[in-house]
């Protein structure tokens, strides 16, 4: 499986998910079914999140393309889960991808510039990730520093997909329980990854994600 068939299973179960978040009645057998779908989507991303790090010409124009799709994802997020131009208390998962990959070239960084210092590498490394976990926890990005832990995670863990799935669990059944629990089944696609990136679609998550939010919340509107 490549990159290009990961990516449409995750573009797919996060739009069964918002639907569901957006459209329908919470609580519902429904609801449950699709937002249960829909926890697959998150580590599927950040594991595309980890591959695009370590195969990209330049992290700073990736991270630049998270920053600017952070900021024009907002607006549409907030009206589609509070009905608000402008929301505070919840930020979108642009956010949490960008400090998670700020985290990991930082962590990258440290490591090749210390590389005969593990101690001083770890306490710098772990720094990092503490601050940009901490921020994203203040900032209340969509999966906050928990989202942040996991691309970290799955960044240490790249070269041993069943230490990812260790990290995985950690996070979704340690750190966040119940329903989150599903997105353990997201580690079968994972597995199947072959290294081959397949057709390009480079930009299409990035449109797809406000795009498909502002649809939903017309929708909401309308009915």
């Amino acid at each position: 499986m490549n990159s290009f068939q990961l990516k449409w299973i995750a573009i797919i179960t996060m739009a069964i998910d918002h639907i569901a978040a957006v459209l329908v009645a919470p609580g519902s057998t429904t609801w449950w079914i699709m937002r249960g779908i829909g926890r697959l989507a998150f580590p599927i991303f950040v594991f595309l999140l980890v591959q695009g790090f370590l195969h990209t010409r330049s992290v700073n124009k990736y991270l630049l393309r998270l920053a600017a799709f952070a900021l024009i994802s907002e607006v549409p997020f907030d009206l589609a889960f509070y009905g608000k131009v402008l929301e505070f208390s919840h930020q979108n998962i642009f956010f949490t991808l960008f400090l998670g990959l700020l985290a990991i070239y930082l962590v990258n960084m440290t490591e090749k510039a210390l590389a005969e210092n593990l101690i001083l590498q770890s306490f710098l490394s772990g720094l990092a990730v503490l601050v940009l976990s901490f921020l994203a926890a203040l900032l209340r990005t969509d999966y906050d520093y928990r989202g942040v832990l996991l691309i970290v995670g799955f960044y240490l863990f790249r070269r041993n997909k069943i230490l990812m799935g260790v990290a995985l669990a950690f996070v979704v059944v340690i750190l966040f329980g119940s329903i989150e629990s599903i997105a353990l089944l997201s580690i079968i696609p994972i597995a199947f990854y072959n290294g081959e990136k397949g057709k390009s679609m480079k930009y299409f998550f990035y449109i797809f994600y406000p795009a498909h939010l502002l649809l939903l919340a017309a929708i909401h509107i309308l009915i």
